[in-house]
């Protein structure tokens, strides 16, 4: 189980996220939406998540495959379609390499199977409470 701790301050809209490995990062809304800009938006590190999962679960496959893979670019959007109550995710995939047509749609398949993708395209239950 991964556990991120986050705080926001008197700062709008500046939040500060750690990690249980010691990992920090800021999250802001853009200056369109008060706030600064000083780091990626929620929807950013959704889409984030996705894009290096992605990514590395490529890597990581086609290295156990000795695939001359040198590349992989991501371009993701998150957005929600309020009208039809859903999220909807569009990620583009390019694989860079002296790959064949076979394995480049062979690591297509396998982005699809990345661990953040499962969890994106399965129920999810989010359970609050104070603490």
């Amino acid at each position: 189980m991964e556990i991120v701790k986050s705080h926001i301050g008197s700062e709008n809209y500046k939040v500060t996220i750690e990690s249980q490995s010691g990992n920090i990062l800021i999250a802001d809304e853009p200056v369109a939406n008060s706030g600064k800009n000083l780091g990626l938006s929620p929807f950013e590190l959704v889409a984030a998540a996705l894009s290096a999962c992605t990514s590395i679960t490529v890597r990581m496959y086609a290295e156990r495959k000795k695939w001359p893979l040198s590349d992989v670019n991501t371009d993701i959007s998150v957005s929600w379609d309020k009208l039809n109550n859903k999220t909807v995710i569009q990620r583009k995939v390019n694989f860079s390499g002296n790959l064949s047509d076979e394995q480049k749609n062979r690591l297509l398949q396998i982005a699809n199977v990345c661990p953040v993708h499962k969890v994106l395209t399965n129920p999810i239950e989010i359970f609050t409470e104070m603490f």
